[in-house]
């Protein structure tokens, strides 16, 4: 581009094209975010860095201390039930239809027989266990959210009466959730491995086991890999009942 005079002999100023003028703004932007990236990693591996240290520790501090309150709840919640019993003017069966009610909602221990189902994460250096199987990436090596809901829904499919996951009571708005490789149920953090308890008859909850697909396509992964697998058989087992909380915010109940 050529420079040219005007009338008063100064130079004429430059003008930048469209094109060049947006080059220029896209160069001072990636500047920009190089510096402020430097400036927030100080030399610092950011994967390792204190504050993702702290993050994890206070995940864990908050999950003990929401263990310790339900504790407290359920505790509370037996005294208060302990009192409303004293002489609540219901009659027999209305009393009866409360148990009824507490017993399928959870909210009171069950026992019974019942089955264990352990779920164990593959060694870090597992490698394939079988020929021809392709070496394992790092999620084929740990437990999945899909796996711990697998075995639950098939359990409940096969008629389970009542079930916990660690040692937690599920209830109907119970969520099985995983985020990596921790379980976050109700509020507290897990690590596996992960165990699910239920209550029920033991041949329709371990057949029920053998005929779920998507149990199949995990226990092809144990088989290849070395993720684990246990089923225990109990002659007698107990469940906790609930003791969290069990307020409805997204939902209403139904009324008749």
């Amino acid at each position: 581009m050529s420079n040219s005079a005007d009338s008063s002999g100064r130079p004429a100023r430059l003008r930048l094209r469209p094109v060049r003028l947006l080059t220029l703004i896209v160069f001072a932007l990636a500047g920009l975010l190089f510096w402020l990236s430097f400036d927030t990693a100080r030399g610092t591996n950011l994967r390792s860095d204190d504050s993702m240290l702290r993050l994890s520790d206070l995940i864990q501090e908050r999950s003990h201390k929401n263990g310790a309150q339900d504790d407290r709840n359920a505790t509370l919640r037996e005294e208060v039930d302990a009192l409303a019993q004293r002489d609540n003017g219901s009659s027999k069966a209305e009393d009866a239809k409360l148990r009824a009610l507490e017993k399928s909602a959870g909210t009171k221990p069950l026992s019974g027989q019942g089955v264990t189902v352990t779920l164990t994460d593959a060694p870090p250096n597992a490698t394939a266990k079988i020929p021809g199987v392709p070496e394992p990436q790092p999620n084929d090596l740990v437990i999945h959210q899909q796996d711990l809901q697998a075995v639950v829904n098939a359990l409940w499919q096969g008629g389970a009466k009542g079930i916990k996951v660690m040692d937690q009571r599920l209830i109907s708005t119970s969520a099985v959730r995983c985020v990596g490789n921790t379980l976050i149920l109700q509020g507290r953090v897990y690590s596996p491995p992960y165990k699910v308890t239920a209550v029920g008859d033991r041949d329709a909850l371990n057949n029920a086991l053998t005929a779920s697909p998507a149990i199949q396509n995990y226990l092809q992964y144990v088989n290849a890999y070395g993720l684990g697998w246990k089923v225990d058989q109990h002659e007698a087992v107990t469940l906790p009942g609930y003791s969290g909380t069990v307020d409805l915010h997204y939902a209403q109940p139904v009324k008749p």
